[in-house]
């Protein structure tokens, strides 16, 4: 009986992003090439052609951030086809690609997890963050040349799980606006002389407080009206 633990990516908060990149590997016997590694149905697996090392290439057409990798081997369906040493690379283009795990196995049956524990992105730093995935195929049991892999998954974040982003206003805190008293702008006490505000610096400094600051707005009741604001009159 198998005793793993169900994988629910959508628990998780997490989705398969396999489709959005573009997958080759470095040999394949026909009929069993990428649509066959991709495909739900782990009865179905891709089979190299060639000589070692077998890799296959995950090149996503924009920065990828990996939450998780899973790997699907079965010793028992495939023998001395079965993988015992696996390198996983990352990076932004083949030129780069940094090792960030190396797996080894004995008889590995069913999904494997590749551990991203320590790769360094996202807020946990467990998010990889990379436009290439390589998957390099070492050495199968039994020295055997070609090897077999069932499956391979690569999830993300699922932004339809966060929650959304927090309000920066309180409904109940005042807005700023709301909180001015029409009565707090100037009166009869006012110190403001009336006269040419052109030349008046006081009037200005007043005035300009009272915009930015709430304090009281000076009167502007007794002002002269500008020349350029009056009717035009023919001479």
């Amino acid at each position: 009986m198998d005793n793993t633990p169900l994988f629910d990516p959508a628990a998780l908060g997490l989705k398969e992003i396999g489709n959005l990149a573009s997958w080759t590997v470095s040999s394949s016997k026909p009929g069993c090439g990428v649509l066959a590694l991709r495909d739900d149905d782990t009865n179905l697996f891709w089979q190299s052609d060639g000589p070692q090392p077998h890799y296959l290439n995950i090149h996503f057409a924009k920065f990828a951030k990996i939450r998780a990798i899973r790997i699907f081997l079965d010793f028992e369906a495939d023998e001395s086809y079965t993988p015992t040493r696996i390198q996983l690379l990352g990076g932004t283009g083949y030129h780069d690609l940094i090792p960030f795990s190396e797996l080894s196995f004995v008889q590995p049956k069913g999904w494997i997890d590749v551990n991203l524990d320590h790769v360094g992105g996202g807020s946990d730093g467990k998010t990889l963050r990379a436009f290439i995935i390589q998957v390099k195929v070492l050495e199968n049991h039994q020295n055997g040349k070609d090897t077999h892999v069932r499956g391979l998954k690569i999830y993300s974040h699922d932004e339809r799980h966060e929650s959304p982003p927090p309000s920066y206003l309180d409904e109940e805190e005042d807005d700023t606006c709301s909180s001015i008293d029409p009565n707090d702008f100037g009166g009869p006490d006012d110190d403001l002389k009336r006269g040419d505000v052109g030349n008046d610096d006081q009037f200005w400094k007043d005035f300009t407080q009272a915009r930015m600051g709430g304090h009281k707005m000076p009167d502007l009741s007794g002002l002269s009206e500008p020349g350029f604001m009056s009717e035009p009159e023919l001479r």
